[in-house]
């Protein structure tokens, strides 16, 4: 069966082509804006996929600059009336379709309180667009299956380009500018042995670290919603914890190993597990020992998992067909998600 998600799935590289050629100017304007004024605090409103993808951008401005980011508990306004104090504060909000009042309602809280807001959403005429004072549409096209995929990744490039442009560095804006190419040769890319492996799994364990763990927690997702897994996203560092208790014989982890820093430890803990009679897929660029999956390298380090989460989108797809899951259709989720 051809599967919405799967053509969505595989738009990704265009829609991140088309994407990169517009709104230039507005990011070079907000990078300057942030330069000029720098906030003392920033912070993200998101849910779901788009949750993940803020944890990306966060991870790169703490990791790059310095400077902490908070992912906001959305009921500290919706519910509690936390009166949070807006001076300094830019606050930046992900989402597909710009809809939910919970998302809304804090970005309208804290453009009215003079915070600095910017919505990065696939709808430039959603309400949470008009909640924020920046706006820069994904440019995904029209997202008809209930996974998100080809909005994620438009959304981790648009985080990207955020920091790109906050610090006014061309050599991660050049490497942006060469993402089509890579991603359209990643959704191709030869996963299918994870689709064997996992076809009758009922748990799993997916790891990564760094930029890294925000795809690891976007699969997590993607196997609980299209292919009713019970999977749970862990840093490589705390599966080590409480976690490591459940790993027994045969015990599936996929381990998202891009390029890096946290490269070598994610490797080191494929092999421990595998010691422990776990079964391992490792997702890695090719050449990595003991790597079943291959990630197709970016011109940046830091935009590697972009790429990873490319090639995993069409192996879910599979997946869930392949356990008798209609992919486009979860059961009890809507496309669009309203929460208070």
């Amino acid at each position: 069966m051809n599967t919405r998600m799967l053509a969505e799935a595989r738009e990704a590289p265009a829609a991140v082509a088309r994407q990169l050629a517009q709104n230039d100017q507005a990011y070079s304007d907000f990078g300057a804006f942030l330069r000029a004024q720098p906030p003392s605090a920033v912070l993200t409103v998101a849910r779901g996929s788009s949750d993940h993808a803020a944890h990306f951008m966060a991870y790169l401005i703490m990791a790059r600059m310095g400077r902490l980011v908070t992912s906001l508990p959305m009921s500290l306004i919706t519910l509690y009336q936390s009166q949070i104090i807006c001076e300094g504060l830019a606050s930046m909000a992900f989402s597909q379709s710009g809809q939910s009042p919970d998302l809304v309602a804090p970005m309208r809280y804290f453009s009215n309180g003079g915070a600095c807001t910017a919505a990065f959403v696939n709808d430039p005429d959603s309400p949470l667009a008009q909640a924020a004072q920046w706006v820069f549409p994904l440019h995904a096209g029209a997202e008809t299956s209930v996974a998100a995929t080809k909005s994620f990744i438009t959304q981790l490039v648009a985080g990207a380009r955020v920091v790109a442009a906050w610090q006014d560095d061309l050599v991660l804006q050049a490497a942006l500018s060469g993402l089509p190419g890579v991603l359209a040769r990643a959704a191709y890319a030869d996963w299918s042995s994870a689709v064997d492996a996992l076809r009758h799994a009922d748990r799993l364990f997916v790891i990564g670290r760094g930029t890294g763990l925000p795809v690891a927690m976007e699969a997590a997702l993607k196997f609980k919603e299209t292919c009713a897994i019970q999977a749970e996203a862990f840093s490589g560092a705390e599966v080590k914890h409480g976690p490591m208790a459940l790993i027994d014989e045969g015990y599936p982890l996929l381990v998202f190993a891009p390029r890096g820093p946290a490269q070598a430890g994610l490797v080191a803990l494929a092999e421990e597990m595998r010691g422990r009679g776990a079964n391992v897929l490792l997702a890695a660029p090719a050449g990595t020992p003991g790597a079943k999956l291959p990630i197709i390298e970016t011109a940046s380090v830091e935009l590697d998992p972009i790429s990873a989460i490319q090639s995993f989108y069409p192996m879910v797809e599979a997946l869930a067909q392949a356990r008798g899951f209609d992919p486009d259709r979860p059961r009890h989720l809507a496309k669009v998600t309203r929460t208070q």
